[in-house]
């Protein structure tokens, strides 16, 4: 993403201004509403665990992506592969701001995954390092116009991740896979090889908390135009709406699935699929026409679905609330969906809508990449982590709960915690 303020009238640079400033402060609400879906979809015991993880993923995120992430990321010595511009860059702070808002957004997917029996420490140091170095390196190869991603050398015509399909999404979920893999399920979720249910303790809670994160995309994917006024006023409102669209037809096709599979709709995966939705045209919110926005959010709910039953029941990886399906799996899949509706100011660049084939390969070029990069470099700082520091709680901590393990308080005074 980058902003050309020579183009613009003064008074669409202020407008420009002051929409990206906006988005970002709904960007910074979604944080509240992973606390809420996280919290929410997990035991009552590790409630205030959850609630200090994501306060510190925006608090940590913050500072360390302000000392060293956004110059790698937007620097102006450039390789192609990073940036470099020195630590805490000097640059437009309504730009800073939102981008910030972004790096904190890629670690607090981590969070939810490794819910449960991970150490707070742990969370931390890795914290630091997704905002400061896995995110921001892997960001600048499109997010940047002399990234890889965007070079004729390397690529047949130019990879499109408009908000984060990739970048942000799918680098934060293979990050929460590898997470949940390394640090091993929780105590009593696999039994004699048979899956036991782990029942989040309020799912009224976790409903709030997806409504809040639907309301903060709009500023997530609309923001992303990083413009206002005339037609980028037109371009930022249809990002915005064709968001809505997608998160509705991913809720709905969640729901389906459910229904028919389970025999009754199911509250836990109708959200998750609300989330797929707007997972699903974070790439491509400024690339699709209404009817592919609608069968991506559509095709993104189904797939999360059958990809959290892969990866509980199959892969015997304990995703605590699904993040790695969520954001990994359905953000592979935002990404590829622009090769196959996608659009542009020419017409159609996807193999549906009479383009060539060059633009799916790029998406998927792409999307290898950012699957190979995050889950190559999480394995790597997890294994660290697990060789020196450790990353579980005890048994006996993770029995009693990480409330109290970790910080001592518990979310609900004077119940019994589950």
């Amino acid at each position: 993403m980058t902003f050309n303020f020579f183009l613009q009238s003064s008074v669409e640079v202020d407008l420009s201004i002051m929409w990206i400033t906006i988005a970002g402060f709904l960007v910074f609400f979604m944080h509240a509403g992973f606390t809420l879906v996280e919290a929410g979809f997990t035991q009552a015991k590790n409630a205030v665990n959850i609630a200090m993880k994501n306060l510190m993923a925006i608090s940590v995120g913050t500072i360390v992506y302000w000392f060293i992430g956004y110059s790698l990321m937007y620097g102006e010595t450039s390789n192609g592969f990073f940036r470099w511009s020195g630590f805490f860059t000097e640059t437009a702070p309504h730009d800073l701001f939102f981008q910030t808002m972004f790096a904190a957004t890629c670690a607090t997917i981590v969070s939810g995954a490794v819910a449960g029996r991970t150490k707070y420490s742990v969370f931390a140091i890795f914290a630091v390092i997704i905002t400061g170095l896995i995110y921001p390196i892997a960001g600048g190869w499109e997010w940047n116009p002399d990234g890889w991603l965007n070079s004729a050398s390397f690529m047949p015509t130019e990879f499109i991740d408009l908000a984060g399909s990739s970048i942000v999404h799918a680098v934060g979920g293979w990050a929460a896979l590898v997470g949940a893999y390394m640090v091993g399920p929780r105590l009593g979720k696999y039994v004699k090889g048979k899956v036991e249910a782990i029942p989040g303790h309020n799912k009224t809670l976790a409903t709030l908390g997806v409504m809040a994160l639907w309301f903060g995309w709009f500023g997530f994917n609309g923001g992303s135009q990083l413009a206002w006024g005339g037609d980028d006023t037109v371009a930022a409102t249809t990002i915005v709406l064709f968001t809505n669209l997608s998160a509705a037809a991913g809720a709905v096709g969640a729901l389906v699935t459910t229904w028919i599979w389970y025999g009754k709709p199911d509250i836990v995966q109708t959200l998750n699929g609300a989330l797929a939705g707007l997972v699903s045209i974070t790439a491509g919110a400024a690339n699709m026409d209404p009817y592919g926005t609608f069968f991506a959010g559509l095709i993104g709910g189904v797939i999360v679905v059958f990809a959290i039953e892969f990866i509980e029941k199959k892969l015997k990886i304990d995703d605590a609330i699904g993040a790695s399906s969520v954001h990994g799996v359905v953000g592979i899949w935002g990404t590829i969906v622009i090769g196959l509706w996608g659009i542009d100011s020419e017409g159609g660049i996807g193999i549906f809508n009479g383009g060539g084939y060059e633009q799916l390969v790029s998406q998927l070029i792409g999307a290898s990449a950012y699957t190979l990069w995050a889950a190559t470099f999480a394995f790597i700082f997890f294994w660290i982590l697990k060789k020196t520091v450790g990353l579980r709680v005890t048994k006996e901590e993770e029995i009693e709960g990480l409330d109290i393990a970790e910080h001592g308080i518990r979310a609900y005074p004077g119940k019994r915690n589950r």
